[in-house]
């Protein structure tokens, strides 16, 4: 892959793009993570940059290198790439408001404090609803799971506090099905996926076909585990859910980024002109609401719906993207960064859990995104 080359045709200057790939080989190097991909966005045009190897020891010890197709486990991704733009559409279909009670669509989430919990406040993470729940190691069944998700107590009183949930989401996703009559991986396939040509993305990997990254080695599987999701409530319930469970390539989440810099428009093929009608994903009203804080009154925090903003505590943009930047991160070392102002979209892709959960990719997101933004010209 020729950084020059890359440089041409993104319209960034060189500089700035050797050092974003200088830093994805430095982290390899020092073993963050076995390989990486980097998609990044600029004008209407994409490149890839892939290093390392998806998976050291996949074919009889021989090493799987990246490409830029390889698909990874996105993690929590998945909140921002398919539980909320369903989340949205339905808002903008009318059937749900941001103030729609849950319990209203869910009855059986409303106990334990919880009647007056709203769609708006899962988005935000600001229902009060604790972060985590061990689901996978008590012997229950699906529906067991997921009667102890809904009817999991408060951690906190609502919309005082930011507490990161992968509860709120997995009720999202359930609230999705049940409106929408389907399970949450074909609405993603027919609302999400398609329309944006995403052709790799999925909720339903088939890990016994190749071009995986491997994640963390397990060992009910007795190896890394590859096509075969890592978030462990994830796996638990079949891996169709709203919090985790998305795979996809860099390209996948380039062509859904483009949708969010269109403001909910479905990207036309690059460089290509679009006239006459622009058809959308989602209304402009919700892609711009979406990036727009909903946190102010919380100290510390600055949160979309959905989106990690600007300054807010998870915010992995580094130094030198615009306040009106937005993005999200998943925890197998996954994330996605979109800047308007620069008109510039990042992906960054590893799978810094292969060796276990001890290394960090977060001071790379962050070099990436400095070297990326500075070498915008404007």
């Amino acid at each position: 892959m020729n950084v020059e080359a890359g440089a041409a045709k993104l319209r960034l200057g060189i500089r700035g793009l050797r050092a974003a790939c200088a830093a994805v080989e430095r982290e390899i190097a020092a073993s963050t993570t076995p390989g990486a991909v980097l998609g990044v966005l600029h004008q209407e045009r994409d490149w890839y940059y892939a290093a390392g190897y998806a998976n050291p020891k996949r074919i009889q010890g021989q090493p799987v290198s990246t490409r830029e197709e390889t698909l990874y486990d996105c993690a929590s991704l998945t909140k921002v790439v398919v539980t909320l733009p369903l989340i949205l559409q339905l808002i903008d279909d009318g059937v749900l408001t941001l103030t729609t009670k849950v319990s209203d669509i869910l009855p059986s989430f409303g106990s334990t404090g919880k009647e007056g919990i709203t769609v708006g406040q899962l988005l935000t993470h600001t229902s009060g609803l604790q972060a985590d729940m061990n689901l996978h190691a008590q012997g229950w069944s699906r529906e067991q799971m997921w009667d102890a998700v809904l009817a999991s107590p408060l951690a906190a009183k609502p919309n005082i506090e930011v507490i990161y949930s992968d509860l709120g989401y997995l009720t999202l996703g359930r609230i999705i099905e049940k409106v929408l009559g389907m399970p949450l991986d074909q609405a993603a396939k027919q609302r999400v996926f398609d329309p944006l040509n995403m052709r790799h993305a999925t909720l339903t990997p088939d890990p016994e076909q190749t071009g995986y990254a491997a994640t963390e080695y397990d060992e009910t599987v007795q190896g890394h585990l590859c096509g075969i999701v890592h978030d462990e409530k994830a796996r638990a319930l079949g891996g169709i859910c709203g919090h985790a469970g998305l795979f996809a390539t860099a390209g996948d989440l380039l062509l859904y980024a483009r949708m969010w810099l269109g403001q909910g428009t479905i990207p036309a093929a690059p460089h290509t002109e679009v006239t006459g009608h622009v058809s959308r994903i989602l209304s402009q009203a919700a892609a711009g609401t979406a990036v727009r804080t909903h946190t102010g009154h919380i100290q510390g925090s600055n949160r979309g719906l959905g989106w990690v903003l600007k300054g807010d505590k998870m915010d992995a943009s580094g130094d030198w993207m615009s306040t009106g930047c937005y993005g999200h991160t998943g925890f197998t070392g996954t994330s996605l960064w979109i800047d308007p102002e620069f008109d510039l979209a990042v992906v960054l892709l590893t799978n810094r859990v292969y060796g276990g959960r001890s290394t960090s990719v977060a001071q790379l997101r962050a070099q990436v995104h400095n070297a990326l933004t500075g070498a915008v010209a404007k």
